[in-house]
């Protein structure tokens, strides 16, 4: 199963967390920028490919996974899209997992072509083929069953993952995510739901193939979600720059220390910024990245969560 894979690769690197490539122009180091015509989205995408890339050879034995925001792609047209599609197969070509983030639904239909691109095979005249080498993709669960079967569907034929958004990070979520639905919240009846889109997907360690999106944000609701979803692996966003700490986390993880894997997108991605003096922006993320699965392990230690190096 997928989700053994990802805890495996978790395990190996004693690291449970996760980079964000949520790339902009606006993160270049002024010398590294001078290099490309960033008046032009093809320079811009230029650039973007070799950042990443920079920053996965710098990270990838230290980071069990990447997380690919394909907004940040979208914006920079065809030339934007290329690279996500590069940042993808290299990040793979160095032997790490990828989360393509891109919170895809719609009805039955529709939501199988969405399926089909990010963790399927795309039907060809006689042949079908993958159009990206993603492992897991992120999903928006409002359209219901429906939208989610094709991906549940896609997970058992291919062997890959999705994570389902359930207590998303943002302040506002709490406007619709926390509305009263009989004796439970939206978010609770959500992730119940989750829990049982999963049940066929059950890996070695106790946890699915279908995954949940909690904040960690959050770390009252995370904590009863993990009670309530005990097969259930979550992608925590919101570390770092999002506000969440270390000590915020430890209620996501079971009593092992597993079941969930925090991502930080802008906090390794710009720790050149507050890394003045570390020999360029890939060298300062891969030390935030160190201090960041420093600071998650000694907080799972702290709270009796596994033992991590």
């Amino acid at each position: 199963m997928i989700m053994d894979r990802l805890i495996d690769n978790i395990f190996n690197m004693q690291n449970p967390s996760a980079l964000g490539l949520d790339t902009r122009i606006e993160y270049f180091p002024e010398d590294f920028a001078s290099q490309y015509d960033l008046n032009t989205l093809d320079g811009a995408a230029e650039g973007i490919i070799e950042f990443n890339k920079r920053i996965i050879d710098a990270t990838h034995d230290i980071v069990p996974c990447v997380k690919v925001q394909v907004a940040y792609y979208e914006m920079y047209g065809l030339p934007g899209m290329a690279a996500f599609y590069q940042t993808i197969a290299y990040a793979k070509k160095m032997g790490m997992m990828v989360i393509a983030d891109v919170k895809r639904n719609d009805i039955g239909s529709t939501a199988a072509a969405y399926s089909s691109a990010y963790i399927g095979k795309t039907s060809l005249k006689s042949a079908k083929t993958r159009a990206y080498e993603a492992d897991f993709a992120t999903v928006n669960p409002y359209l219901g069953t429906d939208g989610i079967k094709p991906f549940t569907k896609d997970c058992k034929d291919y062997d890959k993952g999705i994570f389902v958004m359930v207590k998303t990070s943002n302040p506002s979520g709490v406007e619709f995510q926390n509305l009263s639905v009989g004796d439970c919240t939206l978010f609770e009846r959500v992730g119940d739901y989750v829990s049982d889109w999963g049940k066929e997907l059950v890996g070695d360690y106790g946890y699915s193939s279908v995954g949940a999106v909690v904040g960690a944000t959050y770390p009252e609701e995370g904590a009863m979600l993990r009670k309530r979803m005990n097969t259930v692996f979550f992608l925590l966003p919101g570390y770092g720059a999002q506000g969440a700490n270390a000590s915020d986390l430890a209620g996501n993880f079971d009593e092992k220390g597993i079941g969930a894997i925090v991502n930080a997108s802008r906090s390794l991605q710009c720790a050149w910024k507050k890394m003045p003096d570390e020999t360029g922006f890939a060298m300062a993320t891969r030390k935030a990245a160190l201090l960041m699965k420093d600071d998650i392990c000694g907080a799972l230690n702290a709270n009796g969560k596994g033992e991590w190096k």
